[in-house]
């Protein structure tokens, strides 16, 4: 191709501005998405009443304080490979231990910022770093992102307990206000 042609057809994708060289960009996704669920869970978890802690829709499940607890954990358990560390608690700590609102929601904020920085680092080239993880081995992608559909999956759980409630998750807020206006 010319460059004429290229130029004008850059003109044309660009609206006439200049095009940008774009770099991280699966790993800024990634980042997003984190941060999207992260604030979600956090704020289902300050959200639930502290007497529905114990609340199980169901008596094979998780309580809602369980649910809190086995996420905070996870954010340890997932990301600490990504981070090049080991876990020094078990696996189960904070669910084995914790199950006041207070308690939870402090624990679950601490993970959260402990994961933080593993997200924080990531970048497209540092994804396809190998980490060790149990008797394997996997990407540093494959460790964030299977943290972040975990923590998707376990905020899809705890939606139908705030709803189970009469509460409105917080990814529903935004909408249930346009709907009253």
């Amino acid at each position: 191709m010319n460059r004429s042609l290229l130029m004008v057809l850059m003109m044309t994708i660009t609206g006439g501005g200049t095009l940008w060289a774009q770099t991280n960009l699966l790993s800024a996704d990634v980042k997003r998405d984190y941060k999207n669920v992260r604030d979600y869970f956090i704020r289902a978890a300050e959200k639930m009443p502290e007497a529905d802690y114990g609340f199980k829709p169901s008596p094979d499940v998780r309580s809602f304080g369980q649910q809190v607890a086995h996420v905070a954990d996870d954010q340890y358990n997932l990301c600490a490979p990504a981070k090049g560390e080991t876990r020094k608690a078990a696996y189960t700590e904070i669910e084995s231990t914790l199950s006041q609102k207070a308690d939870l929601v402090a624990a679950l904020k601490e993970a959260f910022a402990y994961c933080d920085g593993a997200y924080d680092a990531l970048t497209d080239t540092s994804a396809a770093d190998i980490v060790n993880f149990g008797k394997g081995s996997r990407t540093k992608f494959a460790m964030l992102n299977w943290n972040l559909w975990h923590t998707w999956e376990h905020y899809g759980n705890v939606v139908v307990y705030l709803r189970m409630k009469g509460l409105v998750p917080p990814s529903s807020e935004r909408m249930q206000k346009m709907q009253m206006k």
